[in-house]
């Protein structure tokens, strides 16, 4: 685990993580798949990439999530994701990932989404990275405990019930777990209990789900309670 001095020195070190790994992946393969979260955090993460001088025109960016929201809500991960990437960043616009969940059959839309994938990283789609959070009940992407989504093994898409008003389009365990790397981003006092807990490796949250091996974790000192 890396510690940070702060929440804006984590996301400059969890940047220079994924630029080093997109570099990785497009002198191994030719192009680098990445999938990002939202978040606070994230979005500076996002922010200092975006600064640094990748070969953009070789790297896509999926989502790990997304609310089922119109375009534009801002409320919608993807919202920011333009903005910071596309608009104001370096990256070809056809090369972020959108979730379509503005599809009215959301199955058909995350069946699609997984197509999306495998045309550009294979059958199964292999991403090289994928940047996650940690919420306080140990969910990471939208996969929540006690939902259907979480227990799903035969897709690398699927659809949740409501939380927090809105059900969501998320990645499953199985697309997780296949990729090259993982990479937790952790921050605030009010994570430090589920982040022990995912230290330790003891209980049944969901980002227990997805193995501990190829993982970078990147936290501030709230999040890592003084470790």
């Amino acid at each position: 685990m890396m510690v940070g001095a702060d929440a804006a020195a984590v996301a400059r070190q969890a940047a220079a993580g994924i630029a080093a790994r997109c570099e990785a992946a497009v002198h191994e393969h030719g192009r680098a798949l990445i999938a990002v979260s939202g978040g606070t955090t994230p979005w500076r993460m996002l922010a200092e990439l975006a600064t640094l001088p990748l070969r953009w025109e070789s790297i896509f960016v999926a989502q790990v999530d997304e609310r089922v929201a119109p375009q534009g809500d801002p409320r919608r991960n993807l919202t920011l994701l333009e903005q910071v990437l596309v608009r104001e960043g370096p990256l070809p616009a056809g090369q972020l990932l959108a979730m379509p969940v503005e599809d009215p059959d959301l199955e058909a839309a995350a069946r699609r989404y997984q197509a999306t994938l495998e045309s550009v990283a294979g059958v199964p789609a292999v991403l090289d990275l994928a940047q996650l959070g940690l919420g306080a009940d140990g969910h990471t992407a939208s996969l929540l405990p006690g939902d259907a989504a979480l227990e799903v093994q035969d897709r690398d898409v699927a659809i949740t019930a409501q939380y927090q008003g809105l059900r969501r389009m998320t990645l499953t365990v199985p697309a997780l777990a296949r990729a090259r790397e993982l990479l937790w981003l952790v921050t605030g006092a009010a994570k430090s209990e589920v982040l022990r807990r995912l230290l330790s490796g003891t209980g049944t949250m969901p980002a227990l789900r997805l193995p501990a091996r190829r993982a970078m974790l990147y936290a501030d000192p709230q999040a890592a309670g003084g470790r």
